[in-house]
């Protein structure tokens, strides 16, 4: 707790710079806290594609994380006293945008508390501190090499640190974080080593020093936890009341988790009966023996993968269906490495980072099984656009590229996921709409199926996280409402448990986008063209949609009953 006397400075402090501060003086309080953010959080930043302090980890002493949660929280409440009398509308519009961002920090800081509760986010810092240095050639492999041996010699610390911050790990972030820390070898063992060509003899002593003290730390790790499993805590939910917080607090929502749980039923009937309505309604369920080819290796699946982007750029400007600017890099196709595959059965995007010089971005997919039970898998081999279209071009890949181009600061450094995965969603029932599939083709039954188990997403998350439902009914509800197999439906009630909120984001963003598209539709009248609504919308930048109301149509209804 402060000292009294260190309170009343600090509302001193706020109040005398309320008085003086305008948008002007609030721009560059934004400007400093990203700056901090991004020297508090190396990894993070590395991923960003900033490369400063690429032989850094973030320092998870309790000392330093408890004094950045009450820098985040100081921010806040400097920034909520602001009075915005006399404001622009864009100034207005980036300072909600600045404190949802802030909210949304304070949040999964304070109110989660995840240093002391998840096991994963300390074995996430270790891996990703050597992915990071992996995924792109930004600089020479001897700088990445150094860079990376200087991260693996602070692995053990870190993890030591883990071990006392750990005061209440939670089993199922622990049990998860064992199958990482044991299962993500070959990032260090293989992938890392093709950095090591160009080290001298000395170099690539140290780091082999490291790397095998950073993976015998991490197998340690795994063993401290699972000694200590069975005395570890079930998952427990946060409750309505801070689930809602952060639907409309951080998320600016302007919905309640009653209003988001009755949107995922409404269209999991939807998308369950339009399955149904298929002249086959098997082609909804992906499978390899329907493919013309299957691919012979892991080499071919991925060149195979690749080799329809093509096809959906072409389709889309034929049709003027969005515009692609030409800074817009290479995507490519990748495996995904085993550490990730706990929570990421599907696989997951990395775009280029915000402040990447690279614009290339890849999609990162299970390994090749042609005799898998991963839905990922099986319509990758089927038939892989679906899931491109979704990852690439038109969607993450495409939206975030333009989204890093965004003039404005605070715009630029939004992610908002409700809104990135609404868009990439919705890109994939527009192609089918728009006649880039074949009615009842093996592509449209996929699309069906998978806003299907994105609708029995939003149940699985705000049943779990409000308390309605224990870890193995959103199993069996993922099976049996979204059609996923067993091992799909593990990893997404994992992955909801673990990343609250994310798995709503897919069906109430694209719900959010056809209402915007609707209301479009109508301004226009005879004007109007679908592609001009698409670049529109994706010019903004990585917004919530409620804000992007308020940018598109001058109507900030949405954003204040989120607030209110």
């Amino acid at each position: 707790m402060r000292p009294r006397h260190a309170l009343l400075a600090a509302v001193m402090l706020f109040q005398s710079w309320r008085a003086l501060a305008g948008p002007a003086e609030f721009r560059q309080l934004a400007h400093e806290y990203y700056q901090w953010r991004d020297a508090s959080y190396p990894v993070a930043t590395s991923a960003a594609g900033d490369h400063r302090f690429d032989t850094r980890l973030t320092d998870y002493s309790s000392r330093e994380y408890l004094r950045r949660r009450q820098h985040v929280s100081d921010l806040l409440t400097q920034v909520g006293t602001l009075a915005t009398d006399g404001w622009s509308k864009d100034d207005r519009v980036d300072l909600v945008l600045f404190q949802a961002e802030l909210a949304g920090a304070d949040f999964f800081g304070r109110r989660l508390d995840r240093e002391s509760s998840d096991p994963q986010l300390y074995v996430n810092e270790s891996t990703n501190s050597i992915f990071t240095l992996l995924q792109k050639e930004y600089a020479p492999r001897h700088t990445r090499a150094l860079a990376a041996t200087a991260r693996l010699e602070q692995v053990p610390a870190l993890l030591g640190t883990a071990r006392v911050n750990l005061t209440r790990p939670v089993k199922l972030y622990a049990s998860l974080a064992i199958q990482a820390a044991r299962g993500g070898d070959e990032l260090y063992t293989v992938s890392l080593m093709t950095l090591a060509d160009e080290l001298s003899a000395a170099e690539r002593r140290r780091l082999v020093t490291a790397r095998d003290r950073a993976v015998k730390a991490l197998h340690q790790y795994a063993d401290w936890l699972e000694e200590g499993l069975g005395k570890m805590p079930e998952w427990q939910p946060m409750g309505e009341a801070s689930y809602n917080y952060l639907l409309k607090r951080v998320l600016l929502l302007p919905f309640d988790a009653h209003d988001v749980a009755h949107l995922g039923e409404v269209e999991l009937v939807r998308y369950r009966a339009l399955e149904a309505m298929l002249k086959d309604p098997n082609l909804a369920s992906p499978d390899p023996a329907r493919a013309k080819h299957v691919p012979k290796d892991e080499a071919e699946f991925l060149a195979a993968y690749e080799s329809h982007l093509q096809e959906i750029v072409e389709f889309l400007r034929a049709n003027r269906l969005v515009t692609i600017p030409s800074y817009i890099g290479p995507f490519q196709i990748r495996q995904l490495p085993e550490a990730f595959k706990p929570t990421s059965p599907g696989g997951f995007m990395n775009p280029p980072g915000v402040y990447d010089q690279d614009p290339g971005g890849f999609y990162y997919i299970p390994a090749f099984n042609p005799h898998s039970g991963n839905f990922y898998i099986r319509a990758a081999i089927e038939d892989p656009r679906p899931i491109l279209g979704h990852e690439g071009i038109p969607g993450h890949f495409l939206q975030i590229s333009i989204a890093n181009h965004v003039a404005d600061e605070i715009r630029r450094q939004q992610g908002d996921t409700v809104f990135a995965e609404g868009w990439a969603l919705y890109g994939e029932e527009m192609l089918m709409r728009e006649g880039f599939y074949p009615d009842n083709s093996a592509a449209q039954g996929q699309i069906l199926r998978l806003s299907r188990y994105r609708a029995a997403r939003i149940g699985v998350d705000v049943n779990l996280h409000t308390g309605r439902w224990s870890f193995e009914q959103a199993v069996n509800y993922f099976m049996e409402a979204g059609g996923l197999d067993r091992e799909a439906a593990e990893g997404e009630a994992a992955g909801a448990a673990s990343s609250p909120s994310q798995k709503i984001s897919y069906i109430t963003g694209k719900w959010q986008i056809m209402r915007l598209l609707g209301r479009y539709r109508d301004s226009q009248g005879a004007s109007f063209r679908l592609g001009a609504f698409h670049d529109q919308l994706i010019s903004y930048g990585t917004l919530p949609l409620s804000v992007i109301e308020w940018l598109m149509f001058d109507d900030e209804s949405s954003v204040r009953e989120a607030l209110k």
